[in-house]
């Protein structure tokens, strides 16, 4: 069996770690190459919970991440941070794939925008996919269903783990600042909010928040429609549009974020139907680092390189 080579960029973080587990136990990839400047030379074994290999980081800037001719280059960096390494692999190495979990290029022309289950059938054999957000992600598939029936723009009220804000210190992720707290932050013009209206073409509204929990996301989306709908009708809508889905559950009651938090999925439900049945409230809860992030750029890697889309990832099916 032919194994792809595979380089993640920006390995330290949270993210980073999740792609190192889920890289190392698929069957058709190969990690030859961990960046990391904080990390360099030591053992990633040291740093990443079940990664029984002995290699080890490297502080790699882009001209030695092209040099490098992965197959596969997964760009785990800060927004702001990934023009450097695209453009040295553009001009070494051209048909490498390149998946970008930073905002970079979710507005960029020539990308393809990988939420599969709702663009995969847009996808053209791009070799430069831009991962969604966490937050967008979360969204986008609450809202989708019922995005030919809205009267207005979705109110989204988002609450995020605090491993959303990433490894280098801040106030939202303080454990002790986030203690007995919600933080509230960027309330209007978030970059999800503007990443979801462009992906969806409707306005979206939304209110991110951060609280003590240490990963998951949970998503209350308030949607008011242009007619009357029953519950059954728009359960029904839901389970038309992901019922074949391997990694979106339909659920009867609001999903817990504490339920899905470690899973490589997506619940949404609630479905909580106001007097007149023009306004309903759906909720959706994923896990930030892995639907959010990690799993949904294994599922973009898949694609691309033509295997199953779930491969290597954990499903309902395949515990």
């Amino acid at each position: 069996m032919t194994l792809h080579s595979v380089a993640i960029i920006g390995a330290r973080g949270h993210t980073g770690a999740e792609l190192i587990r889920m890289v190392d136990a698929h069957s058709s990839l190969e990690l030859v190459l961990v960046s990391s400047r904080e990390h360099d030379g030591q053992q990633v074994s040291d740093h990443v919970d079940g990664f029984t290999g002995s290699l080890r980081y490297v502080c790699a800037d882009a001209e030695a991440v092209a040099r490098k001719a992965a197959d596969v280059v997964v760009l785990a960096l800060p927004n702001g941070k990934s023009a450097e390494y695209v453009q040295a692999i553009q001009s070494q190495r051209p048909e490498a794939l390149i998946v970008d979990l930073s905002a970079d290029h979710r507005f960029s022309e020539g990308w393809y925008y990988g939420l599969p289950e709702l663009t995969r059938a847009r996808y053209k054999g791009e070799r430069r996919i831009s991962n969604p957000g966490c937050y967008a992600t979360a969204m986008q598939l609450a809202i989708a269903p019922l995005l030919d029936e809205l009267a207005g723009p979705p109110q989204c009220f988002g609450v995020s783990g605090y491993s959303g804000a990433g490894t280098a210190p801040s106030e939202r992720n303080d454990p002790e600042k986030l203690r007995d707290n919600l933080m509230p932050y960027s309330l209007v013009d978030h970059l999800h909010e503007r990443e979801v209206s462009r992906q969806l073409g409707v306005p979206v509204e939304f209110m991110p928040h951060v609280a003590s929990h240490f990963r998951g996301i949970t998503m209350t989306v308030n949607l008011w429609l242009q007619r009357s709908m029953s519950v059954e009708e728009i359960r029904n809508r839901y389970l038309g549009r992901y019922g074949d889905e391997a990694l979106v559950e339909i659920t009867e009651d609001a999903p817990w974020v504490s339920r899905v938090a470690g899973t490589h999925g997506v619940q949404i439900g609630g479905f909580a139907l106001a007097p007149g049945g023009r306004r309903v409230v759906v909720v959706a809860c994923l896990d930030n680092l892995l639907k959010g992030a990690a799993t949904q750029a294994m599922q973009n890697i898949n694609l691309a390189l033509g295997f199953g889309e779930t491969s290597g990832i954990p499903t309902r099916e395949q515990p």
